[in-house]
């Protein structure tokens, strides 16, 4: 059975997909940085 993607090819697909990635990258970035760089700080002491 074939399924029709036409409909995602519209550049406002990209765009929607970027942002999340965007998003879920600054998220990790700060998870990182407010949780585990203090856990690890506090590990080492």
């Amino acid at each position: 059975m074939a399924v029709d993607t036409s409909g995602f090819d519209h550049p406002a697909w990209l765009t929607a997909g970027s942002t999340v990635a965007g998003y879920l990258l600054i998220l990790a970035v700060l998870t990182a940085a407010l949780f585990v760089v203090p856990w690890l700080v506090f590990a080492a002491l």
